[in-house]
């Protein structure tokens, strides 16, 4: 029997990581090594003669013992009794436990047969093992995800000579809090790409579908990024990892639904990336309605990357956005075999052509670096934006204590959303790191890096659609955790998300027969202004209309300001009970021309209550039609697919064979899906078809009957 040498290897970082979301965390510990050896040494035992006990004497002695367990056996039945047959099915086996339990891990060190390469022993850490060098610890900062508390959690695999990898030693209780169970599929080695085989999947899995390998740009091997090289490696060889968890007839689930609901649905787009190998990697797919939906609301898409399939641990990230009911609507869903600036580059530009190569105005991501560059990539005109309920919730695990104090939190909020001017933010964020004692806190400052994507004080001309406004930024920031915690096949997954998507369109049907039915009650019956919005808008943008205009007219002071074009009026308008804010607004009557400094119009697309009080002033008794956003009205749907309501449209429909299949299907396809809802609706549609079939055949018949008669010779000359 071969001797086991204690030699170790320095730890490696590739599971490092806490409750983050991806691409947020710290990337290498850069920790002293001196001090994850001590470490080790305390957690696995406080004698050096046990110690050498676990990786020589008992090399000799290949029979079976029973693990020790230090701390609580809470989860660990599977672990202890588990059998694996490689490194990375042991480093998957305690990830996978470390997800249950709430915690990252690290890889540590290892031992090796003597004068072999042959793994002897395996060791895997908490991630918050040991202390990093020159970092004190303090109540302070001893729960922020970046530093380390000494921990002594761990694990010790030994191999034996069939291959056999056991557990040996395990501790298992943690000196720190554990991620909460909505919060574990943020955990960054729950993520972790594992390198291994896998065999392909047939190509005949496709049905048919021609699907080309993507690689990245500029990129023909697998070493080609020199910036970047492990980048390189995941993107070449990561998604074959994903394969082990992810088997062929899970996979085949996932295309057997896509392909049925091709079938079911005309506009039916469903895509598929393959890696260098001819594995499936990542999917794209969004039904007909959502090309609809997106072709009336897609000025605004929420893109949420940080869903994890709790399952197979896959990235599932859909698009969202906001409807004329200020409801969430689909937009498309992905599921991605890992978060590569690659695979997001390849996703965006996927959704893009199944949109019709349209780019949103706005699109909210959450705080991520790799998203970020895959967007300015994709989207280089569309306003990126960082969603504020990403930042609260990074806030929790970053700032420790000071996300239960109530001081902080109204002057943290004020300085993402609260702040009229770019000069009131600097003001107020200054306020708050000295008052807070924060001037060092290294996630602050990456924040305030960021400042123009994520505060409003900087995004004051960019249509945002209201998705940060209560109560909309609690809708959009969890929609998806039911559907991500399923521990269902990939297929079931998607079967989850039509059905999630299928409520929202319930619910918004709901809203327009409720609009249909009689316009909303108005607060004040005989205000024509008030009688005008309900009759363009639908009931829930009304009342937020109805809520402005009753701050505006009844709740505002105004002092009008001298100025020196006569067809203009400039006022100052104060609200009341909210100290001296001022905004100004400007009033050209001739043009009805408004505009205010606080930009509501500009990015929810509603009047504020200073425009409403400056027409009240003016006795304006109806909304100007240059303010009145289509995507908010009753008639946001009607005619948006009818070429002929602009003649730029109009004209390439006529000219070009392909713009015009494309119209008239898609025309097609919104008639058809309006009139399913109802019998009397299909039979009226069905009747205009056969009218429209017959006068096409009758000008046919007719164009034959005229046409010109050639003599045969010439025809075959």
């Amino acid at each position: 029997m071969s001797h086991v040498e204690p030699t170790a290897v320095g730890a490696d970082q590739a599971g490092e990581g806490v409750v983050l979301p991806h691409g947020d965390g710290v990337g290498g510990s850069g920790g002293d090594v001196a001090t994850a050896e001590a470490q080790v040494a305390v957690a696995v035992s406080t004698s050096g003669d046990e110690r050498r006990g676990d990786y020589g004497d008992d090399a000799e002695n290949e029979e079976e013992e029973a693990a020790t367990v230090q701390g609580s056996k809470e989860g660990t039945e599977e672990l202890l009794r588990k059998v694996v047959y490689s490194e990375e099915a042991a480093y998957k086996l305690y990830c996978d436990y470390g997800h249950r339990m709430g915690f990252s891990i690290r890889k540590g060190k290892q031992s090796y047969f003597t004068g072999t390469k042959r793994i002897r022993t395996k060791d895997y850490f908490c991630s918050k093992e040991g202390l990093k060098e020159g970092e004190k610890l303090t109540d302070t900062n001893f729960n922020d995800p970046h530093t380390r508390t000494n921990c002594r959690a761990m694990v010790r695999f030994r191999v034996n000579d069939q291959g056999e990898w056991k557990v040996i030693r395990l501790v298992s209780d943690h000196n720190h809090n554990l991620a909460k169970p909505e919060e574990r599929h943020l955990l960054r080695s729950a993520r972790s790409l594992i390198a291994g085989r896998s065999s392909s999947v047939e190509a005949m899995l496709y049905g048919g579908y021609q699907v080309q390998p993507q690689l990245p740009a500029g990129s023909t091997s697998a070493t080609n990024n020199v910036e970047n090289p492990k980048q390189d490696l995941l993107l070449g060889y990561g998604a074959t990892a994903k394969t082990l968890t992810v088997g062929t007839a899970d996979v085949q689930s996932l295309v057997s639904h896509l392909k049925s609901r091709a079938n079911e649905d005309g506009m039916f787009y469903w895509d598929v990336q393959l890696d260098r190998g001819g594995r499936m990697t990542n999917f794209f797919w969004r039904d007909g309605r959502s090309r609809t939906d997106y072709d009336c609301f897609g000025d605004v898409v929420v893109f949420d990357s940080t869903y994890r399939l709790s399952k197979q641990n896959l990235v599932f990230a859909p698009f969202v956005g906001v409807n004329h009911h200020w409801q969430t609507t689909m937009y498309g869903c992905a599921l991605l075999a890992d978060d590569s600036t690659s695979s997001f580059v390849w996703l965006f530009k996927s959704f893009l052509e199944s949109m019709g190569n349209r780019h949103p105005q706005s699109i909210f991501t959450n705080l991520d670096q790799v998203v970020s560059k895959a967007v300015e990539e994709v989207f280089p005109n569309a306003c990126h934006r960082i969603a504020h309920w990403h930042i609260q919730k990074n806030a929790q695990s970053r700032l420790g204590a000071l996300n239960v104090s109530k001081p902080f939190n109204k002057m943290f909020t004020k300085c993402i959303q609260g702040c009229d001017s770019e000069t009131e933010f600097e003001e107020t964020w200054a306020q708050m790191l000295c008052e807070f004692k924060l001037q060092d806190n290294k996630w602050l400052k990456k924040l305030y890096k960021l400042k123009q994507k994520w505060c409003s004080a900087f995004n004051k001309c960019t249509f945002d659609g209201g998705i940060e406004y209560e109560p909309q930024c609690d809708n959009m920031s969890n929609i998806f955790n039911n559907v991500s915690d399923k521990l269902t096949s990939l297929g079931a997954i998607a079967v989850a998300v039509d059905k999630q998507t299928e409520d929202w369109r319930e619910k918004e049907l709901d809203e327009d027969a409720r609009c249909l039915q009689k316009p909303p009650a108005c607060i004040i019956k005989h205000s024509d202004i008030l009688n005008h919005a309900a009759k363009v808008y639908t009931h829930r943008i009304y009342k937020l209309f109805e809520t402005d205009f009753l701050d505006g007219c009844g709740a505002t002071k105004f002092k009008e300001l001298p100025c020196q074009d006569s067809n203009t009026y400039q006022f100052e308008m104060t609200m009341q009970g909210r100290g001296s804010r001022v905004c100004t607004v400007r009033f050209n009557m001739p043009t009805m021309r408004l505009s205010c400094s606080c930009s509501k119009f500009e990015t929810m697309g509603l009047l504020c209550p200073h425009a409403l009080k400056a027409l009240s002033i003016k006795n304006i008794c109806k909304i100007p039609e240059s303010y009145i956003l289509k995507r908010w009205t009753k008639d946001a749907k009607k005619w948006v697919f009818n070429p002929k309501q602009y003649e730029s449209s109009y004209q390439e429909c006529m000219n070009n064979e392909a713009a015009y299949c494309n119209y008239v299907m898609r025309y097609a396809y919104d008639l058809v899906t309006k009139s399913q809802g109802q019998e009397a609706l299909r039979k009226v549609l069905w009747e205009n078809l056969e009218s429209g079939e017959k006068e096409l055949e009758s000008y046919l018949e007719n164009v034959t009957q005229h046409a010109p008669s050639y003599p045969l010779e010439r025809i075959t000359n």
